[in-house]
């Protein structure tokens, strides 16, 4: 791969480890190549020889705690937990421990050396739902990337107050400005589209089919691709 930036290299030849780590480590001077230590941006020959010096720490200092957890599906690079209504996934102010996170370090202690226990996105306290564990950093970095893409579908059902139909969100998130433990639509916040449509209607509510961050389509017979106020 002579005439190649040696982040680029490393990140193809490493697969397990993201080309923004790789970078940091670069910076750091924790990889050498043929003894010397180089930028990102440097070009390689072709043939040296790279040497990595780090030590891969637990992320956080989080306790393996005894919590019943339900294993949808698991092998050698991820796990599925089914997430109960009640359970908070990661620590934090208020909920310092029994956690889903707690719970998954006792079942795998290895999870400690991962971004968030190998958690690649999150559901809500009093939400039900599946939510994805990477088991190891290679499948970490590509479950992050295939979220990033919006490769990765995520629906709910969801019992709402009114009457709708069908429709969509598109309103910008990110932390509250007075209560930081809160999201709230925020202008400049990021990007959140959530499509909906009615599975089944009852007096004064209705039980929705949810997807979100499905970028909107013209298909007339798929979801409509309109903004639309939040209902609750």
């Amino acid at each position: 791969m002579g005439g190649y930036r040696i982040d680029k290299v490393l990140s193809e030849l490493w697969p397990d480890y993201s080309r923004a780590r790789i970078t940091k480590w670069l910076h750091e001077k924790a990889i050498s190549v043929d003894g010397s230590y180089l930028s990102a941006k440097s070009k390689v020959a072709g043939g040296e020889k790279a040497i990595l010096d780090v030590v891969i720490e637990s992320q956080e200092c989080w306790d393996a705690q005894a919590i019943d957890i339900d294993i949808a599906y698991e092998d050698d690079d991820l796990l599925i937990v089914n997430k109960p209504a009640g359970l908070v996934v990661h620590p934090g102010a208020g909920n310092p421990d029994s956690t889903l996170v707690n719970a998954l370090l006792y079942y795998h202690p290895p999870l400690g050396s991962l971004p968030r226990a190998g958690i690649i996105h999150r559901l809500d306290k009093d939400t039900t739902g599946l939510l994805i564990v990477a088991k190891t950093l290679s499948a970490h970095h590509h479950l992050v990337t295939m979220m990033q893409e919006r490769q990765i579908k995520r629906r709910y059902k969801a019992l709402v107050t009114g009457e709708l139909i069908k429709g969509s969100i598109d309103a910008p998130i990110a932390r509250h400005a007075k209560n930081r433990i809160k999201m709230a639509v925020v202008k400049g916040g990021k990007s959140a589209v959530t499509h909906y449509h009615r599975i089944k209607a009852y007096p004064q509510s209705s039980l929705l089919d949810v997807e979100l961050n499905r970028p909107h389509t013209s298909n007339p017979s798929s979801y409509e691709s309109y903004k639309t106020p939040y209902h609750r």
